[in-house]
């Protein structure tokens, strides 16, 4: 139970918190954590740039392809879930790095694999890192914004997720062609060097210290915090604003099912698992799509890829200017229902060329890949912060499991012979019942944290 003392230091914290001008300190976070996403981001992508290299070199069926590109998709539902509870239970920064760890490692073992079931085996241990660092890591960045910019500051640093996939494709259309896959993976174990830096320059979030109970913590934390921030402005900080204090929570799971929580949970749930359903079904095949169905050299097939990893860039730069102005709810709306035109008019087109494909799929990555950057901003504010991490991390199981059913619908419509109409249909038909959804979402702009979850 938390004591007055500890609530009073709630809402002083909140409010020093809220008065710190941007400055050298938030950069220096966002770049050590967004060094963290960008490679995260590298990483979850190795499988589809090694894809159709791995299918000639082991003769791999449309199965064994599905099942190597969703192992990791498994493992990554499972670290979503273990890091929530990690999250909130031993801290933001030590939960980071510890799956950051675990991504440099296992990618190393990826890169020594000698077949199909130990290269699936090492992706899966791989994506138990991935899925872990990436909500936890949102939910620090989330913790330490002011609320009347919250949402550019964490979407400028989401940015560097798109950034991380397609630096991953860009990197690909040389290493894989002259290096081989195996390179792409020795790559992807830079992290760990992240992972032994990240706790000695990044403090832990003095919200969730406080909320742990570790009020003299927190309030050293935020003195450091301070003392930084004062440092690089060269000038006095503003005098704190009020803000309202936060309701103390015991943090249970069950809670993020209880009373107002029910419906941001069922909400949040449904738009992420839509999402990245559509996401994955298209970025996951497309390189073997252009190689396989039209005929393409694979370093043509990496370039078109990374097209559409840059055309999703400029969309998460797009939302980031505009979500502080016109809210978390229009802007979800409005980026599903622009990537269902997206994929409905290529599926009405019948996708009948290479060159098509990814002139679609480009504007369809420009909408998605906002929606989910723009989820990574919302989840987060959505819970307390005794359960924050721990919502945040339901939500990506969520996207997991779209993440694992949208390759296997999309690979099971190809394996059977299925017209690229009909895939690019039924995904142009997911993302209009994620508009639906998002209907429903509680709309958390410019509010602080404490506000929205007193």
């Amino acid at each position: 139970m938390t004591t007055v003392a500890g609530k009073q230091a709630l809402g002083s914290i909140a409010a020093r918190l809220e008065r710190l001008p941007h400055s050298r300190w938030h950069v220096k976070v966002r770049f050590l954590i967004g060094a963290v996403t960008f490679f995260e981001a590298f990483d979850q992508l190795l499988a589809a740039s090694a894809l159709p290299v791995l299918m000639k070199e082991w003769n791999l069926t449309t199965g064994q392809a599905t099942f190597a590109v969703t192992a990791a998709s498994i493992g990554m539902l499972l670290g979503a879930l273990a890091a929530g509870w990690m999250g909130d239970r031993i801290g933001r920064v030590r939960t980071v790095a510890l799956g950051v760890a675990v991504t440099g490692l296992a990618s190393l073992a990826v890169a020594f694999s000698g077949s199909i079931e130990t290269f699936s085996l090492f992706r899966f241990v791989q994506g138990l890192g991935i899925g872990g660092v990436v909500p936890v890591a949102a939910t620090y960045i989330n913790e330490i914004a002011r609320s009347d910019r919250r949402g550019r500051f964490v979407l400028l640093y989401e940015m560097i997720f798109p950034a991380g996939l397609a630096a991953a494709t860009l990197v690909a259309v040389w290493v894989v062609p002259n290096l081989g896959w195996r390179a792409m993976f020795v790559i992807g174990t830079l992290p760990v060097l992240i992972a032994a830096a990240l706790p000695r320059h990044v403090e832990e979030s003095p919200r969730w210290l406080l909320a742990r109970g570790r009020t003299e913590e927190a309030e050293a934390a935020i003195a450091r915090i301070e003392a930084e921030v004062a440092r690089a402005t060269a000038a006095p900080l503003p005098a704190p604003a009020g803000v309202p204090e936060e309701v103390a929570q015991a943090g249970r799971l069950r809670d993020l099912f209880r009373g107002r929580y029910l419906r941001r949970t069922a909400v949040l749930s449904g738009l992420w698992f839509v999402a990245y359903y559509v996401n994955h079904g298209i970025s996951t095949w497309l390189p073997s799509l252009y190689t396989k169905q039209f005929g393409l050299d694979l370093t043509t097939a990496l370039v078109y890829t990374l097209l559409s990893n840059v055309t999703g860039l400029l969309g998460t730069f797009l939302v980031a200017m505009l979500i502080d102005r016109i809210g978390r709810r229009p802007a979800l709306m409005a980026a599903l229902v622009g990537g269902a035109l997206s994929l409905g008019v290529l599926a009405l087109a019948g996708a009948t060329s290479g060159g098509q494909v990814a002139v679609f799929a480009s504007c369809t990555t420009f909408f998605l890949y906002a929606i989910n950057a723009g989820l990574y901003l919302y989840s987060p504010e959505l819970y307390p912060t005794a359960n924050r991490a721990k919502g945040a991390a339901f939500g990506g199981l969520w996207n997991r499991l779209g993440v694992i059913l949208g390759p296997v619908v999309v690979g099971t419509i190809i394996g059977a012979g299925g017209s690229l109409s009909l895939v690019f249909a039924q995904l142009a038909a997911m993302a209009l019942v994620g508009a639906v959804i998002a209907w429903f979402a509680v709309e958390t702009k410019g509010r602080t944290l404490e506000e929205l979850n007193r």
